[in-house]
């Protein structure tokens, strides 16, 4: 015997099978898209927080600055000798691991202004 094959509007096993595929793809876009705006969200979050983070040093090393520029302002005038002592020093102590380099610059700057 041989089967014949049905023209025009599909059956029901075709019909389900057809709406069974759509729908799985329409669920796996879906879920793509979802990701996708996770992930934009996560990113843009990340990059606000590194945006803050940058402000905040930036405001602790003017503050740091600032700090330093008023000491130099206080600070007595120190004889030629007594300043050599205190480069030799500061110099040992970034040596020796104790200070940055942005902090000995700051130091120094105070030294050799005084």
């Amino acid at each position: 015997m041989m089967l014949r094959r049905r023209v025009g509007r599909p059956g029901l096993i075709g019909a389900m099978a057809r709406t069974a595929v759509i729908t799985g793809t329409a669920t796996a876009v879906s879920g793509g898209i979802q990701r996708r705006q996770a992930r934009r969200m996560e990113e843009q979050e990340a990059a606000a927080a590194a945006q803050e983070q940058s402000m905040v040093d930036r405001a602790a090393a003017q503050a740091q600055a600032d700090r330093a520029t008023q000491a130099q302002a206080q600070a007595p005038a120190t004889a030629p000798a007594e300043r050599m002592r205190l480069l030799r020093e500061l110099g040992q102590m970034k040596a020796d691991g104790l200070l940055t380099e942005e902090e000995f610059a700051v130091e120094k700057a105070r030294i050799l202004a005084s």
